[in-house]
């Protein structure tokens, strides 16, 4: 049972618009997992949110022992972490099924600046420049 680390990025061309998901899986056999996908009309944080729940489906999906995640969303951050509350219903939704699929696992996430996660954000960006054509 491995133990990956992830980098996802989610982001919209307007807010909300045309949006988009960046996921790097590393610590699986030596190789990376990259995924970039269009994932239609969204505001910014579902799309944060949609991104480490793919993060999260995939890591199950291998059988990690361990997830830990890297982000550049404060909110997705804080609200999986306990520090913010959930007040919107669709943020809420995807929360809870995060938090649902986390518990399979060691998981832990961290918030990191928007610099060192810029391999996930081109990823995020170009699905969301795909979509918008």
């Amino acid at each position: 049972m491995p133990d990956l680390v992830a980098y996802v990025d989610g982001g919209s061309l307007g807010n909300p618009g045309p949006s988009g998901i960046g996921v790097i899986i590393e610590g699986c056999e030596g190789r990376r997992i990259k995924i970039s996908r269009w994932i239609g009309h969204q505001d910014n944080n579902v799309a944060e949110y949609v991104a480490l729940l793919e993060a999260l489906q995939c890591a199950l999906a291998l059988k990690a022992g361990a997830l830990h995640v890297y982000s550049d969303s404060e909110v997705v951050v804080r609200q999986m972490t306990g520090q913010y509350n959930c007040r919107s219903p669709r943020l809420y939704s995807l929360n809870w099924i995060c938090r649902k699929l986390a518990r399979s696992f060691r998981f832990t996430i961290s918030h990191v600046a928007r610099e060192f996660n810029s391999e996930a954000n081109s990823l995020a960006n170009s699905a969301v420049r795909m979509g918008h054509r």
